[in-house]
This record gives structure tokens, C-alpha cells and sequence, in this order.
């Protein structure tokens, strides 16, 4: 990690912490938008708490920083600061809205993991693409992440023309390419496990869940070949997390190249927890810089 902070950092930090002085707490020429996944697929009812849009389109259009939140996360309180940041960075940023409780960890526990060492697998399967039979969450296929994620670049295509958004679809599906998948705790499990089996533009695990299975070994699906190549994953954690060191030890198990780790560790607020810290602290703003990386 590094804490050296140039002009342009400053700049940046500045105007992040004026965000909040608009109405929308981003700046007057982003486009913000916040979109119901039911206005998008008829068929979702769960989890309809809008999804958060926001970009330059005064900016070149670069990717898309697809962003996961975590467990009981809702999209338009997500990290402003960050996704401003990534919108600095020449990205379009969406927080998907989808169905995060309950988490991986209160299911794959216990018996339940005893019985299946593959249940974390088999759970991030089921929401993020809807296609398979675990029986231990409710998740209807159509509340699948990637459904609603679809969903939205499809609505947004006819909807909002000044978006471009049909660079981020190929033949009605994500252009995974044009991509970078990103979420906190949870939702970076989610951002590695899609990395794993789709070739995205990069990854950006910020303290991305501890699956195990059978405690204390994690879970195989760590191990598995990612068609997403090492050089474009990224990941954080927070020292002080209770989790740190598990953490730490599925990025080593994913191929994350060392210096692409950031061990954050800037003190945490009192009352606040390190786990959530990484995507929060506007002191990490030249950090966030480098694990995004220009979108365009």
C-alpha cells in the first residue's frame, strides 16, 4: 500500500469530501441514476431496493466497474467516495441491488458444511446465475445477480441513450470484457467467483469473504483455474479484521500477485468496524486509484 499523496490525490480527496453537498452527494455533472429491478424484469419482487447508476458523460466512456455490496448492503448507500473515484477513473459504476442475506457463511457452517464440502460453491452458484439446484437459499432464478444485471444494461440500452450502454452487451448478455467486477465482503466473494469463470477486465476483491470446506481449509473453489488472468486481480483486507488472515490466505490460493494485495491499515473510526473500512476511508483515495486502474 502505498501512502505518498500527490497533488492529484489531493484534488481527488478534496472533492470527495464535498461530494455530500449535492443533492445526489456526487458531483452536478454526473448522471445519477436509481433504477427498481422490478422496472427492469417484471418477474423480480425480492430485493427491489433500486440499483445506484453513476457516470461522466461529458467523460470518453471507458468500462464498467460492476460493484457487489455485501451482506445486508443496499445499493444507494453504498461507498460514494469509492465509486466517485472509479468515475474519476474513466468507469460508468453500477451497485447492483440483489439478494445478499442470508450470507454464504450462515448457511455453509456446521453440519450443513460437514456434509458438503462444496456447499460455498454451490451457493454462489445459485445467486449469482440462478442455474443450479441448492435447496438452502430461496433465491428465485430471476433475482440471480447476472439476471439483474442483464436486466439493467438492457433497460438502461433503451432507457438512457447518452449512457452508451450497449457497449457493455454482446448478443443480450454482459460483454464481460468491457467489465470489472468489484464488491465488499460478500460481494467480492461474488466479484472472484464470476472472475474465476468469466474473462473480465479485472478484479477488485475488497475483504471478499472466508469460505471454507471443511474448518479450517478453504474452500476448494479458491484453487479452481480462473479464465481471468492474475495479473488483473486485486484484493484488500483490513489488518484488524477478525477474518485477516483467511482472507489473506484465499487471495494466495487464487494466484493474486503479492503486490497486487493491500493490507490496509489506516486506524478505524470508533464505533466502525475494519471489515467495511476499505471502501469507505476517503485516506485510501490513492489506493483506490491503483486497484481500479484508468477505465478508459
Amino acid at each position: 500500500m502505498k501512502q505518498i499523496f500527490t497533488s492529484l490525490l489531493l484534488i481527488v480527496v478534496i472533492n470527495s469530501s464535498s461530494f455530500s453537498q449535492t443533492s445526489t452527494g456526487f458531483p452536478e455533472e454526473y448522471k445519477v441514476l436509481h433504477i427498481e429491478p422490478s422496472k427492469t424484469d417484471s418477474t423480480i419482487s425480492e430485493a427491489n431496493s433500486p440499483h445506484l447508476v453513476v457516470y461522466n458523460p461529458e467523460a470518453k466512456q471507458g468500462k464498467l466497474l460492476f460493484f457487489m455490496p455485501g451482506t445486508g448492503g443496499i445499493a444507494l448507500k453504498g461507498p460514494k467516495s469509492l465509486f466517485a473515484t472509479a468515475v474519476n477513473q474513466g468507469y460508468h459504476v453500477i451497485n447492483i441491488s440483489y439478494i445478499n442475506t442470508p450470507a454464504v457463511a450462515q448457511i455453509c457452517r456446521g453440519k450443513v458444511l460437514a456434509e458438503n464440502s462444496n456447499c460455498t460453491e454451490e451457493f454462489r452458484t445459485r445467486r449469482i446465475y440462478g442455474n443450479n439446484n441448492f435447496s438452502l437459499i430461496d433465491d428465485a432464478p430471476q433475482d440471480a445477480i447476472v439476471n439483474r444485471l442483464t436486466k439493467l444494461l438492457i433497460y438502461l440500452s433503451e432507457h438512457d441513450k447518452t449512457g452508451n450502454w450497449d457497449t457493455y452487451l454482446e448478443n443480450g448478455v454482459p460483454k464481460w470484457s468491457e467489465i470489472a467486477v468489484s464488491g465488499q465482503s460478500q460481494g467480492g466473494g461474488m466479484a472472484a467467483f464470476i472472475a474465476k469463470e468469466q474473462l473480465v477486465s479485472r478484479v477488485v476483491d475488497f475483504s471478499g469473504g472466508w469460505d471454507y470446506s471443511d474448518k479450517p481449509k478453504i474452500a476448494k473453489w479458491y484453487y479452481s483455474p480462473s479464465v481471468t488472468p492474475s495479473d488483473v486481480w486485486y484484493g484488500t483486507y483490513h489488518v484488524t479484521e477478525p477474518a485477516a488472515k483467511i482472507i489473506k490466505e484465499s487471495y494466495d490460493a487464487m494466484g493474486i500477485p503479492e503486490s497486487h494485495i493491500y493490507p490496509f491499515n489506516l486506524p478505524v473510526p470508533e464505533g466502525k468496524k475494519g471489515h467495511s473500512n476499505g471502501v469507505r476511508n476517503i485516506g485510501y483515495v490513492n489506493d483506490w486509484i491503483e486497484l481500479l486502474g484508468k477505465g478508459n
